[in-house]
């Protein structure tokens, strides 16, 4: 079983930036599909981006393209979320995940991914 830990969260004024990274050991990293979720109180997680196995077939939920830039480094086995124009809408806890099935397309759906971190808060001011 894969172990995910995530970093970079912290609070920031609208219209800032901020960067998450996320990473990865046990199962063969490069083999694995990753994604990036978010979640606040009481609402469902919520997909935000996701890269293939091998760093291509990028996916976006549309709140977030344009700002938000997904990246994976398999040599260093981390995957990272690069936030910018942040909005007070944006403030959640944020977690990164790896698909259960190996290779295979990128999915938005939290059930296909069966490996989380604990999560790290992000908070943006208005």
């Amino acid at each position: 079983q894969a172990q995910l830990v995530e970093s970079g969260g912290g609070m920031v004024q609208a219209g800032g930036s901020l960067s998450l990274s996320c990473a990865a050991s046990g199962r063969p990293f490069s083999r694995y599909n990753m994604a990036w979720f978010r979640q606040v109180p009481g609402k469902e997680r919520e997909f935000l981006a996701a890269v293939g196995w091998s760093g291509e077939r990028i996916k976006y939920d549309d709140s977030v393209k344009g700002r938000f830039i997904i990246s994976r480094d398999n040599a260093k086995s981390t995957v990272d979320l690069r936030l910018t124009n942040l909005k007070p809408e944006d403030t959640a806890v944020y977690y990164c995940a790896r698909q259960r099935e190996s290779y295979g397309v990128p999915s938005r759906t939290p059930s296909q991914y069966d490996s989380w971190g604990r999560g790290t808060q992000v908070t943006v001011s208005s």
